[in-house]
């Protein structure tokens, strides 16, 4: 069934972005009827053709206003676009919403940039790499409140997460939570590739990795004990303090090998074939030469996957054999190190810095609600007692990205992970165990339930504008505030690890949160 059954107008949408997570979202377009995909733009005319061709013009050349060389080439041509139409002109119909699916560090500078366009709005996550840039996105989009905005904080949306959420939240099949231990492992080779080797390895280029892979994670937790349950109009359950520990445990020289001696390269390395992480082995062999270009090996050269499918498996392995050669040694400039990935470097050998182990803990006290004061102290703190939540980003693991976790509450205890959730009762001595539908796609249906309801938010609003904050709360689940809570409380869990210190949550947003988002004269 449409999306849009009642209303003629398919939405029309870009795409900023044409890598991995653009096409994500593309393809989750392309599932949901109502939308289609319209335009995209991307500086690789590569990436852009072909994610066109795929998803918007076929074998066809695009239409004027369908492929951009960048963000700031379509931000011209939609204002061009509608002074034309305020002229009476004829032009094509523009597009109503926008994913922004770019490298962490464009986000503010487009999401600020497009932000008088008043456009529908996704960013994948993270919203910034930076505090600051969070909420400069803030301000600039608490002035123009008439569409919609979403982070791609997929977790909210996978039918096994939201069945989680109402068991716990709703349905209290624990009874009041006391304790959350929640892990994300992030898988051996994913890291490396990842974290080690890709774009998101060193910390002053990109970000912690705690916000670069974990930052919906946090979010998760915060929607499970610090948002209210669907249709209350409680305000947020604030934790009490934050604290973190971690470091670059493995992923570094001293752990090298003796047998590898001086090599960099996996290619030319003596223990390439007993390394674990050996390059040929990950990207080749586990991959490639089962016939799987697609992700990681596209992340290495995106012509592979083509090569592959019009020239054969020689031309493929040769081409990704170039890439995994490619080094760089001491004449080779510390910006040209880190302007780009490094796919065949020994992962003890890199320049990355991030955390491969790291613990954030989260405690929040007794907050009974004030207007409930006819009521039984148990009842005004249901939902609202004191409690404690552990997150654990670790990169060593067999499972890639399948979260898993337990929680403990006065009335049983609740095991999880992206497969089934088990409650156990401790009135009855019996366990249930549920088995959620599996949904296809990203994250665990996690891709196409966040566009799903991106869409319907978007139609709700076109509809009627001032519908805007209902359709905010009631399809996306989640507020801008929200969003910069999330987020905040990484970058404050990242000062705590590094300065080992706890934080008291509460003093902190004060200083360097709310005077921000109070400050909006500039805008």
């Amino acid at each position: 069934m449409s999306l849009l059954s009642d209303q003629p107008r398919v939405l029309r949408l870009l795409i900023i972005g044409a890598g991995a997570r653009g096409n994500a979202y593309a393809q989750a377009v392309k599932n949901c009827t109502g939308a289609t995909v319209y335009a995209v733009a991307d500086p690789l005319q590569q990436k852009r053709d072909a994610l066109g061709r795929k998803y918007i013009w076929g074998d066809d050349r695009p239409l004027a206003g369908q492929s951009f060389d960048g963000w700031k080439a379509f931000r011209e041509y939609e204002i061009e676009r509608r002074e034309k139409k305020r002229l009476s002109e004829d032009v094509e119909p523009g597009v109503d919403g926008v994913f922004i699916c770019t490298l962490d560090d464009m986000h503010a500078e487009i999401i600020t940039g497009l932000a008088p366009l008043n456009l529908h709005t996704m960013s994948e996550k993270p919203l910034a790499t930076t505090l600051q840039d969070c909420l400069s996105i803030y301000r600039s989009l608490q002035s123009r409140a008439s569409s919609i905005f979403s982070i791609g904080h997929v977790l909210h949306y996978s039918p096994h997460n939201i069945l989680l959420r109402k068991l716990l939240v709703e349905d209290c099949v624990v009874g009041e939570i006391l304790s959350i231990e929640h892990t994300e492992p992030v898988g051996w080779w994913h890291f490396s590739h990842s974290y080690v080797r890709g774009n998101w390895r060193k910390e002053s280029v990109t970000a912690p990795s705690l916000l670069t892979k974990s930052c919906h994670d946090i979010d998760f937790l915060l929607w499970l004990l610090c948002s209210p349950p669907p249709g209350s109009n409680n305000p947020p359950h604030i934790p009490k303090e934050v604290s973190s520990t971690g470091s670059l445990k493995y992923f570094k020289r001293s752990r090298k090998p003796e047998l590898a001696g001086n090599a960099t390269n996996c290619l030319s390395c003596p223990a390439e074939s007993v390394c674990t992480y050996s390059a040929k082995k990950i990207y080749h062999e586990k991959f490639l030469a089962s016939g799987n270009a697609g992700w990681p090996v596209h992340i290495v050269d995106p012509e592979i996957e083509d090569l592959l499918q019009h020239q054969g498996m020689d031309s493929a392995a040769g081409r990704l054999r170039t890439r995994l050669l490619e080094d760089y040694d001491h004449t080779t400039s510390t910006a040209e190190i880190g302007r780009r990935p490094w796919f065949g470097r020994c992962v003890y050998e890199s320049d990355n810095d991030v955390c491969d182990d790291q613990f954030v803990t989260m405690s929040w006290d007794d907050d009974p609600l004030p207007s409930e004061k006819h009521l039984p102290m148990a009842e005004r703190l249901k939902g609202r007692g004191a409690k404690t939540a552990t997150f654990h980003m670790i990169a060593q693991t067999e499972k890639q990205c399948e979260r898993r976790g337990r929680v403990y509450g006065s009335k049983g205890e609740m095991e999880y992970d992206g497969m089934m959730i088990r409650v156990y009762d401790f009135a009855t001595s019996k366990a249930l165990v549920h088995y959620p539908h599996q949904a296809g796609g990203g994250h665990g249906g996690g891709d196409e339930g966040l566009t799903g309801q991106f869409l319907r938010a978007m139609e709700a609003t076109e509809r009627d504008r001032s519908r805007r904050d209902e359709a905010q709360k009631e399809h996306i689940g989640c507020t801008l505030e929200d969003i910069i809570r999330s987020h905040a409380m990484v970058f404050a869990a990242e000062e705590a690890r590094r300065d080992r210190k706890v934080i008291d949550w509460a003093a902190w947003w004060e200083q360097n949160v709310v005077p921000a988002m109070q400050d909006l004269k500039s805008f």
